[in-house]
């Protein structure tokens, strides 16, 4: 097959990756980490402000002291030791023992993304429905566009997922003679929107999808990375069985490590653990016992408090420059913690059809698109705060307001196409809580 081209290759594809394209974000990640462009686009964690000469001491001597283990092959699992350091990291968000957290209901996964590709080669067969918050995860949607389900986007508003909402989409798809697997859900500093879902809503969300035999699955990269007083206890510290708690150690420690993990209910442990060896054998024994030398003999909630204070600072600085700079029309959210802001644009802009004028002007955001399934998210954007100092913050929003401007200006010139797409409005402000994100 010398000099083959991709056609040769279409008909042999799997039918489960015809439809697979790159995400929003990766296509970006090129250009915007050129030094000269303004990077709002990216979830990066800022590991500057950990103590790397320590860190790195400590790994060094994982290697060069326990190199026998931690460099050999491991189980399926995850160590004991890593299972037991992850219980409490668990409990100081209010899953511990007393609602079923324990070390043997945990499954070590390669990052929170690979938890998630466990969920659903347990649970998805092609054509099975995943109800989701709209917007939400682009990784999270890529898992599930690979296991063939479908995603119904259940709408939020500034308290989070809507109840109401939920209880249509799950008797809609009831209607429609599918069948709803499971909830996806980020309910504390959600990705993308920054909203948290509300005291009262976890418990109405928990009732609804109890009602209806509905799984849920809690993913939680951010909920100890809150800046405006405790976000309300996790879902799995609320309810033991149907919930399927998922975290990992990217947000908080070192993305590079790639160590996460699930909290189960007990009866699917054995299929996890089965699923885990069959796709990567078992998570790497080196990341894990860094993780876990880290946990032992490092003081991580101390370094948690100095990422709220980082973070915080950012966000500020975000919001500051929204205020200041940004046109008339544009709203945003308020995040209470996490590492985003979701911005809804004027009237008339398309927010992907401007990312090439953005990219000329040396800042990068992500269109709002690339967080739903359907291809709503046109008018809105995805801005990171947690990696750019605040003074290149501030230069990053007033470069994408000038090119805002620019798009507004030509919209009233030529009227209703410009920066090569159609336009789309939502006419929604995502902090009034009497309105739906869009």
């Amino acid at each position: 097959m010398t000099g083959t081209t991709l056609d040769d290759y279409t008909d042999r594809y799997a039918q489960r990756v015809r439809g697979m394209t790159a995400s929003e974000i990766r296509a970006l990640f090129a250009v915007a980490s050129r030094p000269e462009v303004v990077s709002l686009a990216g979830g990066a964690p800022y590991i500057s402000a950990l103590p790397l000469d320590a860190v790195g001491e400590v790994l060094g001597q994982l290697a060069a002291e326990h190199g026998a283990t931690t460099l050999q092959y491991g189980i399926g699992q995850g160590t004991q030791e890593l299972r037991e350091r992850i219980c409490e990291v668990m409990a100081l968000s209010g899953i511990d023992a007393s609602c079923g957290a324990s070390p043997e209901d945990v499954v070590v996964t390669v990052g929170g993304q690979q938890a998630l590709d466990l969920i659903a080669r347990l649970f998805l067969d092609p054509g099975d429905v995943v109800l989701a918050e709209g917007p939400t995860y682009v990784g999270a949607l890529g898992v599930f566009q690979a296991a063939e389900a479908r995603v119904t986007h259940v709408p939020m508003d500034a308290d989070g997922l809507i109840p109401e909402a939920l209880e249509e989409a799950i008797a809609e798809t009831a209607r429609s003679g599918r069948r709803a697997k499971f909830l996806y859900t980020i309910p504390t500093y959600q990705n993308p929107a920054g909203v948290t879902l509300s005291e009262e809503r976890r418990e109405r969300v928990l009732d609804i999808c109890e009602r209806a035999g509905l799984l849920v699955v809690e993913d939680d990269p951010y909920g100890q990375l809150g800046f405006d007083g405790e976000p309300p206890a996790p879902l799995r510290s609320r309810r033991r069985d149907g919930v399927f708690y998922l975290s990992t150690f990217s947000k908080t420690f070192a993305p590079g490590l790639r160590v996460g993990w699930i909290l189960a209910p007990h009866a699917v442990r054995d299929k996890l653990v089965i699923a885990n060896e069959a796709q990567v054998l078992c998570p790497s024994p080196y990341a894990q016992a860094a993780v876990t030398a880290y946990l032992t003999t490092m003081p991580w909630r101390q370094q948690l408090k100095v990422y709220r204070e980082v973070y915080r600072e950012r966000r500020d600085a975000m919001l500051a420059a929204l205020t200041d700079l940004m046109p008339e029309g544009t709203t945003w959210t308020t995040p209470g913690g996490g590492l985003f802001v979701w911005a809804n644009l004027p009237e008339g802009l398309d927010a992907k059809a401007m990312v090439p004028r953005a990219i000329a002007a040396r800042v990068a955001y992500v269109p709002g698109i690339g967080f739903y399934a359907d291809g709503s998210g046109v008018a809105n954007m995805r801005l990171n705060f947690s990696f750019p100092p605040p003074d290149r913050i501030r230069e990053g929003v007033r470069r994408l307001a000038g090119v805002m401007e620019q798009e507004i200006a030509m919209r009233r010139v030529f009227g209703a196409t410009v920066g090569g797409g159609p336009v789309a409005a939502t006419g929604v402000d995502p902090r009034d809580p009497r309105t739906r994100l869009a």
